[in-house]
């Protein structure tokens, strides 16, 4: 990686029930968990694992953001399956 670029970021696609619950956040817990989904996007491993699944949960205690999610096996997409802001 070339020192004038960053970290790549995956793509991130928001499934239900995280769409109907972004259907429902202010604009100041929008802004919020769009700073940990960017967070995650760049990565993927923040998150602590789901036992048993492929699912990883980050918890933001200073934003006050919770977001489940799972990561491609090529890390190219991070699927957000549940938010919390």
């Amino acid at each position: 990686m070339s020192p004038e670029h960053g970290a790549r970021r995956s793509q991130v696609v928001m499934v239900e029930p995280a769409l109907t619950q972004l259907n429902k956040l202010t604009a100041n817990e929008t802004h919020r968990l769009d700073r940990a989904i960017v967070a995650i996007s760049v990565n993927p491993e923040l998150g602590t694992e789901v036992p048993g699944t492929l699912l990883r949960d980050y918890a933001d205690e200073i934003d006050a953001v919770r977001v489940i999610y799972y990561v491609t096996a090529l890390r190219t997409i991070t699927i957000v399956a549940y938010i919390e802001a």
